[in-house]
């Protein structure tokens, strides 16, 4: 099985004629997503790469090709936009990789959202991929291999680290979710954690995690409470200085709680085992599994 899509993800592009979303809409068809339609205001009736319908509006994209699935490449200035419509449009899940929304848009795009029942996934984020099955978003296709390791991180590029020493290693992922480093999100380590321990084709779960907030030690509540599957957890920053901002919206220490000590021995506390560094992920899933 897969965590929130699979081979049944009919796929709509928001931007899918700018730089970002032309580029990433090859590589997803290219890894065998269903990419269904695109949308343009303005461009209405072309056709992507000759293949793709590009509507004006999400609304008519959904109608005409039953897209249940969006993904986002557009401006931060217009990006809660396009979250808002694709959810009145009645999408189950959004996905937007778009950095740089102001935390004062997002305020108000939650609550809209939780009002509709629409899931969104970032922003700041790289989206996600059920390997083999479909890729929503930016992470490789080729780091990763089908399996039964479920992967979930706050941090782009240091998940494709972990993955690709995970399928190196023999471990197969069942799906990698990257939920983005902004302090506000859609899509939290809970509900991803949530997801993996009722898939039943997921054995294990990584989790990444970096300085900043109290997401990971709510993370490491839920598992003590409610995985009975093993988890393995990273925390990027951990030289990081208190105070300074290092990379992600959401990376900043204030007090205690948001370092990397507090975030690891929350992790141990927890049950989880510890990575010092990306390589040790094989090692530790041989001796939980």
């Amino acid at each position: 099985m897969s965590v929130f899509i699979d081979q049944g993800t009919r796929l709509l592009v928001q931007g899918i004629t700018g730089r970002d979303g032309s580029f990433h809409t090859r590589q997803m068809i290219g890894y065998g997503t269903k990419v269904v339609a695109g949308v343009t205001p303005g461009k209405g009736g072309q056709l992507f790469d000759g293949v793709v319908p590009v509507f004006d509006t999400v609304a008519d994209a959904v109608r005409d090709t039953r897209a249940n699935t969006a993904v986002i490449y557009v401006p931060a200035a217009v990006a809660a936009s396009a979250i808002y419509e694709a959810a009145d449009a009645g999408l189950g899940l959004i996905v937007c990789i778009t950095e740089g929304i102001p935390v004062l848009d997002m305020t108000k795009v939650l609550p809209y959202l939780h009002e509709r029942g629409a899931r969104l996934i970032g922003p700041n984020c790289p989206g996600l991929i059920s390997p083999a099955q479909s890729k929503v978003g930016i992470i490789p296709g080729n780091i990763c291999k089908p399996g039964r390791i479920g992967v979930v991180s706050r941090s782009g590029t240091l998940t494709y680290e972990i993955v690709h020493q995970l399928s190196t290693h023999g471990f197969g992922q069942s799906t990698c979710i990257g939920i983005g480093g902004d302090p506000l999100i859609g899509t939290h380590f809970t509900h991803c954690l949530s997801a993996f321990q009722a898939d039943p084709e997921t054995d294990a779960v990584v989790m990444i995690g970096e300085i900043g907030g109290t997401d990971e030690q709510q993370a490491a509540e839920f598992v003590a409470k409610g995985m009975t599957k093993p988890v393995i957890g990273f925390i990027a920053g951990q030289t990081a200085p208190p105070g300074r901002r290092m990379g992600h919206a959401g990376a900043i220490i204030s007090g205690s709680s948001g370092t990397a000590a507090e975030k690891m021995a929350a992790f141990a506390r927890a049950g989880i085992a510890v990575m010092k560094r990306p390589a040790d992920v094989a090692p530790l899933l041989r001796e939980r599994l």
